[in-house]
């Protein structure tokens, strides 16, 4: 039996990563985590207090705990600073599973301001962040990724079947 699988996707904002991650889970069986969601959850429960980092933290354990169930776990958030990915890695290796990290990229400037700017928020309380807070984020390059998917000019259907023959083949780092 093989080890269970942590897929570790990452991107700014508007790239679609969120999108991939729902159809990869849809095709694979994969518990999604979802930082959005989940931050969404926490403000809820106490919209005076900071949410800081307390989604990721979250996730983590919960990630932890199917990943030690031999399910494959999904972590779709922004992931924009090596803090979050290498937490990402430690969740994964203190499970005894694989982990596989994946960026997802808009190369296409002019198409990554256009999702940024229609996006629609699909979380009640949630509100999508705008080109300019997308543009003037700190984001650090990725190294670790095993894998960078370029959305630009490219349908869904093809960037998870190029995801899911990388994970075939074992794609880790």
């Amino acid at each position: 039996m093989s080890p269970p699988l942590l897929v570790i996707l990452g991107g700014l904002p508007g790239t679609g990563k969120t999108t991939l991650a729902g159809e990869l889970a849809r095709a694979t069986g994969a518990v999604l985590l979802r930082i959005d969601t989940i931050e969404v959850a926490i403000w809820r429960a106490d919209p005076t207090a900071p949410v800081d980092d307390k989604g990721y933290q979250a996730a983590y354990g919960v990630a932890e705990d199917n990943l030690r169930l031999g399910r494959t776990v999904i972590a779709d958030s922004v992931n924009s600073i090596e803090t979050s990915r290498s937490a990402w890695r430690a969740v994964a290796a203190r499970a005894g599973a694989a982990a596989c990290e994946i960026e997802i990229v808009c190369s296409d400037r002019a198409e990554h301001r256009r999702r940024v700017e229609t996006r629609a928020a699909d979380i009640d309380g949630f509100d999508p962040p705008t080109w300019r807070e997308v543009e003037t984020r700190e984001y650090e390059p990725w190294p670790s990724a095993t894998l960078v998917i370029d959305t630009a000019g490219r349908e869904l259907a093809d960037c998870v079947a190029e995801i899911r023959r990388a994970l075939g083949r074992g794609a880790q780092p």
